[in-house]
């Protein structure tokens, strides 16, 4: 079976049998009988004639066994993750793990770093002074038996095969493949060990999805996918045309998703955290309705359950337990400025503008090997359709380079309007399966 022949397959639209993508992944994972230019050429041929849903269920089924899957049979209880497509001030993963697991869900969740205007959970994590994303499989075991939350990256071993596609996808122009993404989230997914999972898909100006359509198509191949391979999927379309909260920036953002845990968090996050936790405690079949599911999250939150368990995962994790009640612990900026209204009026934001800035402030990354400043970021003093008057502050900037922040300022500047009329108020969520 040659790679050639593989590739004319696909390139002439027919359907690749299991042994044709099993062949595929093998190259991927070990350079067996493919070169990289021949991976590349069937990942271009991919997103131009698409793939069947037989065909995407059997890729992310030998991308996850391109490694190690990892064996939590002997950990008692549920064992259900989330995952978010991405966006600004998407922190969630922050406030629904600790959720959730105090009301008796192993959340074992792997999560990636941030790249381009998007915050990556990790990136967040590591602004906690100690705080250790890298366990081997005996500490996140351990950590999962003890807490019930474990918060790590992808390890070398779990689903080899998405690393090496994932890097040519990033340089051939061939992200934009709703196969290809599927297979990417959902072999890493089946590596953890996992039964249930809940997918958060972002769709809007802040968000890898732009348009309605589009993540909706995601969502149904996220769901029919993970279901194909023996996983219980649960999936959400969300708004991400604002940022959601107020912080954007990574150790804001930690300190936004604590002030949420202490019941003090902005509305749209506490609402959007609750809704997903819910979800996850109704997968692990802990309660039998959303309504049930609803109330114990709430009562996780209410109780500070929540909290107590996000801060034995810090310590667990070889972070400061200490910045629970102490955000100076936090890496601190150099200065902060703010951004006025300039009138009288209501306001209107684009999250995308807003999530760029913080990358150019440091918060983020533009390329995989830059550095994060943890420090730097962007808090939203107003929110999309506040009333505001001229002088209120709309952005309170966090800088430390004079030189990043001239560069983030007309980011900002252009980022927001004040209209004469509020915005037509859009729901958070836009789709749930049910």
């Amino acid at each position: 079976m040659r790679a050639v022949d593989i590739i004319r397959t696909k390139r002439d639209g027919s359907e690749l049998d299991a042994d044709e993508i099993a062949s595929f992944v093998r190259g991927a994972t070990d350079g067996t009988g493919w070169t990289d230019y021949q991976l590349a050429a069937l990942l271009m041929a991919i997103v131009c004639r698409g793939m069947t849903a037989n065909e995407t269920a059997a890729l992310t089924r030998q991308m996850a066994d391109s490694g190690k899957r990892l064996d939590l049979s002997d950990i008692a209880g549920p064992k259900v993750d989330k995952h978010s497509t991405g966006g600004v001030g998407d922190k969630t993963s922050l406030i629904l793990g600790p959720l959730a697991a105090a009301c008796g869900v192993i959340v074992p969740m792997m999560s990636g770093r941030g790249l381009g205007h998007t915050g990556g959970t990790l990136d967040k994590l590591e602004s906690i002074p100690g705080f250790r994303v890298n366990l081997s499989e005996y500490e996140f075991h351990t950590a999962l038996t003890k807490v019930g939350l474990a918060l790590i990256g992808q390890t070398k071993d779990i689903a080899p095969a998405d690393k090496k596609l994932y890097a040519l996808r990033d340089v051939t122009a061939t992200v934009e493949s709703i196969p290809l993404i599927t297979a990417s989230i959902l072999s890493k997914k089946l590596a953890e060990g996992i039964s249930g999972l809940v997918m958060d898909v972002k769709c809007g100006a802040g968000a890898f999805m732009k348009t309605f359509q589009e993540a909706k198509q995601l969502a149904q191949s996220l769901a029919s996918v993970g279901i194909a391979n023996g996983l219980r999927v649960a999936t959400f379309v969300t708004a991400m045309d604002v940022p959601l909260g107020r912080a954007v920036g990574n150790s804001l953002e930690i300190i936004e998703s604590i002030e949420t845990l202490k019941g003090n968090g902005p509305k749209d996050l506490t609402e959007l955290s609750v809704k997903l936790a819910a979800r996850m405690v109704q997968l692990a079949g802990l309660a039998s309705t959303i309504k049930e599911a609803e109330k114990r999250v709430q009562n996780a939150l209410d109780t500070g359950a929540g909290l107590e368990v996000f801060a034995q995962c810090i310590a667990h994790q070889g972070g400061d337990p200490r910045i629970i009640d102490d955000y100076a612990l936090l890496p601190q900026v150099s200065g902060t400025m703010t951004i006025v209204a300039p009138r009288r009026g209501f306001v209107e934001m684009t999250a995308g503008a807003v999530g760029i800035a913080s990358m150019v402030l440091g918060g983020g990354r533009e390329r995989a090997e830059d550095v994060i400043d943890p420090s730097v970021g962007i808090v939203c003093r107003a929110k999309a359709g506040d009333r505001v008057d001229g002088g209120q502050v709309i952005y309170e900037v966090h800088y430390r380079a004079m030189s990043k922040l001239q560069a983030a300022l007309p980011l900002l500047e252009e980022s927001f309007a004040i209209a004469d009329a509020p915005p037509a108020e859009l729901p958070l969520v836009l789709e749930e399966s049910t």
